[in-house]
């Protein structure tokens, strides 16, 4: 079967230098020359692009997003390039330039967007819904993009506080046996949320709305008795709660709240015999309106390319496992 080959060339506007476009030493041209195999040159504004059809239709919607980012005044990375490979090459409808201009908070100076589809779309039910579960692996951005929607609320002054909580499960330590009083003995599973808050507000005014009571980070054991009104509330690390935590951190929500739980059902570090709060909910809140679910998978991951491929192998051999321990009809 002979293969339909093709030309076509590119010019990249004045306004753009080359570099932006190709990267230092040609890096991103030789990226994408490897993902399309095709025989890409760059002479002076233009990029020559040759190959089979279908390749060079795919290559040249690549350029021409990729010069659409700088015109929306965005900068093109290795990241958001691979992104932008995958999305065009899996024939995703969604154009990777309205991923990436969707802002979720903008603050210090620096914009915090989406970069994938399937975190386009969460931020997106977050806007809409009153309850969103968010559910993935591990470099999905569900509690970073959860933060940074809940810090940009606040801002806004569309919510009065911003509170965070996770379960403290007890990973091969007892809690008892650590030093400090109960909020530093759960310290370092709260950590994660001090580091992003850390970077979207600043040390000083994060430690400020501390002290004022506008954002509070608490165990979730903490939240039992509480009814929390005009609040931004974020559960972490979800599928480690039991189902009757679930229930009680649901009814806390109060009148002009709303809520983001995360978690992902992966990696439940409940004793065996307890079931995950996470895994239940979906059956029980199924068709409530204002609760939506989210789920993220690999193709989300936004870490090393590595995790997303860990993330699949993990999948694969579960998969696997559980078909061996199936019972046979």
């Amino acid at each position: 079967m002979t293969r339909q080959m093709s030309e076509v060339k590119i010019v990249v506007p004045g306004r753009h230098s080359m570099v932006s476009i190709l990267g230092q030493q040609d890096r991103f041209l030789k990226t994408v020359e490897s993902s399309f195999g095709c025989r890409i040159v760059a002479r002076g504004n233009e990029i020559d692009i040759k190959g089979e059809e279908r390749e060079v239709e795919q290559c040249t919607r690549l350029f021409e997003e990729l010069i659409s980012l700088l015109d929306e005044g965005m900068i093109i990375t290795h990241e958001n390039l691979n992104v932008a490979i995958d999305m065009i090459k899996s024939g995703n409808k969604v154009k990777p330039t309205e991923v990436f201009k969707e802002a979720v908070l903008t603050a210090r100076g620096k914009v915090i967007r989406p970069k994938t589809v399937g975190q386009k779309r969460y931020v997106e039910t977050m806007r809409s819904a009153t309850i969103v579960f968010s559910i993935g692996p591990a470099g999905t951005g569900k509690t970073y993009l959860a933060l940074a929607y809940a810090v940009q609320c606040l801002l806004d002054r569309t919510v009065d506080r911003l509170i965070l909580t996770r379960p403290a499960v007890e990973a091969g330590e007892k809690l008892g046996f650590l030093p400090g009083d109960l909020y530093q003995k759960v310290d370092p599973y709260l950590r994660p949320l001090y580091d992003a808050l850390y970077e979207m507000l600043g040390a000083e005014k994060f430690h400020r709305m501390m002290e004022q009571g506008i954002i509070e980070v608490v165990p979730l054991a903490f939240m039992r008795g509480r009814t929390l009104n005009d609040s931004f509330i974020i559960l972490d690390e979800a599928q480690n709660t039991s189902p009757e935590q679930m229930k009680m951190f649901l009814t806390r929500i109060g009148f002009g709240s709303r809520a983001v739980i995360t978690g992902d059902i992966t990696q439940v570090d409940l004793p065996r015999e307890m079931e995950s709060g996470l895994m239940v909910v979906r059956e029980i809140l199924e068709g409530i309106e204002g609760v939506e679910f989210v789920y993220l998978d690999a193709g989300d991951v936004v870490r090393h390319r590595i995790v997303q491929q860990i993330v699949e192998a993990y999948k694969e051999y579960e998969a696997k496992k559980k078909e061996k321990i199936s019972p046979k009809r």
